[in-house]
């Protein structure tokens, strides 16, 4: 019996190094580098309760004091000639449909990143959309806010949202940001378009205050970006290793159920 010991305490010790290995070298594949331009998901941030913006009217208002229940943020242009503008588009198209109601069970918040543009530029946004929405809802549970760069850049870095300016527009990311009553960052849908369903269960996520990864994030433990070919391709390795891993759990349970089952025969004899 004590040679099958040794046996087994070598093999279980050989997996376990195995295993080490393995995820070293997995990890070591893929760096986390935050891009200089995109979307870095940080869910569960809080925004910072000291940033302060101009509403559609030109008053000051603290940010956080506009979050007081589940509140979709999207980070936008005004001036944009790219995707801000479907976004937006897309944003209307849901608020529109839900069966949830803006002002009691969500706010919106639509927030320039552009420092230069101001509140007028904002009211005449918001005006705009609100007449394209084609539903009655509180005008303030969807604001259109300004500010400067100081601020902006606190709400950027805490949404994970990387924008970089080109001339005179900026090179960024589609995405809309659900945050929680206490300001924390729940969800993020990406794209222009967005289903109901998916809106509806993120604002429900919110109220509960419950964090769900995006299918983006399952998605990226299988892909990975190929600079050559500039594309997302199956990546090979990641996948072999997890699979490794798997059967190697598998392998060691199976040990551990063989050496117990032979310890009670031994027991009992």
């Amino acid at each position: 019996m004590k040679k099958k010991n040794i046996i087994f305490t070598v093999a279980v010790s050989f997996i376990f190094f195995l295993t080490i290995a393995l995820v070293s070298d997995v990890m070591a594949e893929n760096p986390e580098e935050e891009p200089a331009i995109g979307i870095v998901e940080k869910l569960g941030n809080v925004m910072p309760d000291d940033v302060v913006l101009k509403d559609e009217n030109g008053n000051d208002v603290n940010l956080r004091s506009l979050i007081d229940k589940p509140t979709v943020v999207s980070l936008v242009y005004f001036r944009c000639p790219g995707i801000c503008t479907p976004l937006l588009n897309g944003l209307t198209t849901v608020v529109r449909k839900t069966d949830q109601i803006p002002g009691k069970d969500f706010n919106v918040l639509t927030i320039s990143f552009d420092h230069t543009e101001d509140f007028s530029l904002a009211a005449s946004k918001k005006e705009n959309y609100l007449t394209n929405l084609n539903r009655e809802i509180p005008k303030d549970s969807w604001r259109f806010l300004t500010g400067d760069s100081d601020n902006i850049a606190k709400v950027s870095n805490a949404l994970g949202f990387k924008f970089q300016k080109q001339g005179n527009d900026f090179i960024h990311g589609a995405s809309i940001m659900v945050l929680s009553s206490e300001g924390k960052l729940v969800r993020y849908l990406y794209g222009t378009d967005y289903l109901p369903f998916d809106f509806k269960m993120a604002i429900t996520e919110a109220g509960e205050g419950r964090i769900s990864p995006t299918i983006a994030k399952v998605v990226k433990l299988c892909f990975s970006y190929d600079a050559g070919a500039k594309k997302y391709v199956l990546n090979v390795t990641r996948i072999a290793g997890g699979g490794i891993l798997l059967l190697l759990g598998v392998f060691v349970g199976v040990l551990i159920f063989k050496k117990k089952k032979v310890n009670n025969k031994t027991e009992l004899t």
